[in-house]
């Protein structure tokens, strides 16, 4: 059985905003129209709160979730602020077309932590405290799944089994589409076990593509993969 996903130091407590979402997943607003979105794991990113006001519903998972706002309100602080200075001591190893330097990147961090803290106190039926690779929800439960910033990235402490585990169980909540970014890792390589995932992928019957997307910040990570056909795929 895979570890499952936790937030500890391996794992920082960031988050985008809709903005980036749309860019880092090649989709718009009008995608959303009509359809029930998950975004796992959710961070603490405005997405969910944005894209509320477009879609049918929205949900976001994230095991960091539960603890009331005011708690999480620290947590996301120090993360932007770690992370702005990690990117300080060295910002060659970033493409900053996006951001133009990393304060501009803290600002982002900032604004998506505000808008999910809001939301998550007014509306904490939208965030479900749960993780990776297994999730309480039934088949076929959402329309579109998004899972940014976990899967690929972290392939030096998420092992194989982990990755498609996790692929599977986000197709098997997934109605229409999941769509997965970046495919690069830490070190900003493509991450060694995506092919082995993607393999997994359409073994079980799920077509797979990898698109462009409109969004670089790792050199060379502008593509997302997607995953469909996922209509009655029950995880088995």
């Amino acid at each position: 059985m895979s570890r499952g996903f936790k937030v500890n130091e391996d794992y920082r407590f960031i988050g985008r905003t809709f903005a980036e979402y749309t860019r880092m997943f090649g989709i718009s607003a009008g995608d959303l129209a009509g359809r029930v979105v998950l975004d796992c794991p959710g961070g603490p990113g405005s997405f969910t709160a944005v894209a509320a006001r477009l879609a049918d519903r929205t949900l976001a998972v994230d095991p960091a979730y539960g603890p009331p706002a005011d708690a999480l309100a620290p947590v996301c602080r120090d993360a932007v602020e770690r992370t702005v200075s990690q990117l300080q001591r060295d910002p060659s190893r970033f493409v900053w077309d996006e951001y133009g330097d990393p304060k501009t990147r803290g600002r982002y961090l900032r604004a998506a932590a505000e808008r999910f803290l809001a939301d998550y106190a007014t509306h904490p039926d939208r965030y479900l405290r749960a993780a990776l690779p297994s999730l309480p929800l039934p088949s076929d439960s959402v329309d579109l799944a998004l899972s940014g910033n976990l899967l690929f990235l972290y392939d030096d402490r998420l092992d194989a089994e982990f990755h498609v585990d996790a692929a599977l169980e986000l197709a098997r909540v997934a109605r229409e589409e999941l769509r997965v970014f970046p495919l690069h890792a830490l070190d900003r390589a493509e991450s060694s076990l995506l092919e082995p995932t993607v393999e997994r992928l359409r073994e079980r019957g799920l077509a797979v593509e990898r698109r462009g997307v409109p969004y670089e910040f790792q050199p060379g990570a502008t593509e997302a993969l997607v995953v469909s056909d996922t209509a009655g795929f029950d995880g088995r």
